[in-house]
């Protein structure tokens, strides 16, 4: 998993501030718009972490 400092998704550039469980993957660190989208799919829960305040946007 990569740091809490950068979303994992391509070519976004904004900070990483919640862990989607995946069952079908591995867990992922996600911004919180790809959040928004992702954790719709069945199956994927959506944890924030912690003391990442200013990160949701």
């Amino acid at each position: 998993m990569t740091s809490p400092d950068e979303c994992t998704e391509d070519d976004c550039e904004r900070p990483g501030a919640v862990v989607l469980h995946i069952p079908w993957g591995e867990n992922r660190i996600v911004c919180t718009a790809h959040a928004r989208v992702l954790a719709r799919q069945d199956g994927v829960v959506a944890d924030p972490l912690e003391n990442l305040d200013e990160d949701w946007q």
